[in-house]
């Protein structure tokens, strides 16, 4: 009886104890409108269905033929309007703090939300057209690769960057939340944290992947190769005249078209790595590479460009 007392008096003061504003007050999210947190879950059933949309006959439960691909494709379009735009508002209510929510154009929420939708399912066609070129580039890029199937099938680079290129999408579109939540996803399943921010041009591919970081403001031009591990980051930004960081401001590298970055390579700040250069594994770079240029390791010298190390 005196060990159910003190059981039920642990559990009754933890709760008190979680429960009061000082405990919560940081962690806690009110809903705005009444409308509840995105749903991670449901993003999932959107990613899926854009692979089923992108990728026909590899993704889904249906054998699909020629005859069938539009009606299938129709169907996953219809579900997708429905469930992104349930989506969407609930990330433009997370962020919106007004009593009610009028957008400049006009719009009220529900037109706005239907408006986003159909602008990123618009976007589809471009999106497989992009992702196309990744998937060519990895398999140019790999000896190991032995068809485009397994590459679409099984490299972890084309999950994230179906990733990422849907929530940049989004970016674009100004809609809240989701891309950071959707790149997440396949930063947590692949190792490879692309922020949805990041511009990326065509035909681009990570060998391995594990462990890549590209940062928000980078800029990367095309057919540009990375390896595992490899880092787009900042180095210490600015601080206003409270001492809070200086959000916003260009912070990460620009890598320009045909560039090929080894493995475990750091590149910080806004510095330029310009076309054709290559950057080899294990170095630091915070200066601008030259067109053409070589960054490589050396045991006895220590300059930026050409350290005579082969590739």
């Amino acid at each position: 009886m005196a060990r159910k007392k003190h059981t039920q008096k642990i559990l009754t003061q933890t709760i008190h104890n979680l429960s009061t504003p000082e405990s919560y007050n940081t962690v806690y999210h009110e809903p705005n409108h009444g409308s509840p947190m995105p749903s991670i879950g449901e993003l999932k059933n959107i990613m899926e269905l854009i692979k089923e949309i992108i990728f026909p006959g590899y993704f889904g439960k249906d054998v699909l033929k020629e005859e069938t691909i539009s009606y299938y494709t129709g169907v996953n379009i219809d579900k997708l309007f429905q469930q992104l735009s349930r989506q969407i508002k609930r990330g433009l209510c997370f962020e919106c703090q007004e009593q009610k929510m009028i957008f400049a154009n006009g719009n009220s929420c529900e037109e706005q939300t239907e408006m986003l939708s159909l602008s990123f399912i618009e976007k589809l066609p471009e999106i497989r057209r992009l992702i196309s070129t990744d998937i060519q580039a990895a398999y140019n890029g790999d000896p190991a690769a032995k068809s485009f199937a397994e590459i679409i099938f099984c490299y972890p680079v084309i999950k994230s960057l179906i990733h990422y290129r849907v929530a940049h999408e989004l970016v674009k579109l100004a809609v809240p939340l989701l891309p950071r939540i959707i790149s997440e996803m396949a930063h947590s399943e692949t190792g490879i944290d692309i922020h949805p921010e990041a511009q990326i041009g065509e035909y681009f591919t990570i060998d391995h992947g594990t462990g890549v970081v590209i940062g928000a403001t980078s800029i990367i031009g095309n057919h540009v190769q990375l390896y595992q591990g490899v880092t787009l980051g900042a180095k210490n930004f600015p601080l206003d005249k409270d001492g809070n960081p200086i959000k916003g401001i260009p912070r990460h590298p620009i890598v320009e078209d045909n560039v090929i970055i080894y493995s475990n390579a750091t590149i910080l700040g806004r510095i330029t790595i310009g076309a054709g250069a290559i950057i080899g594994g294990n170095v630091w770079v915070t200066n601008d590479v030259p067109r053409g240029g070589r960054v490589l390791q050396s045991h006895s010298r220590t300059d930026n460009f050409e350290l005579g190390l082969g590739i």
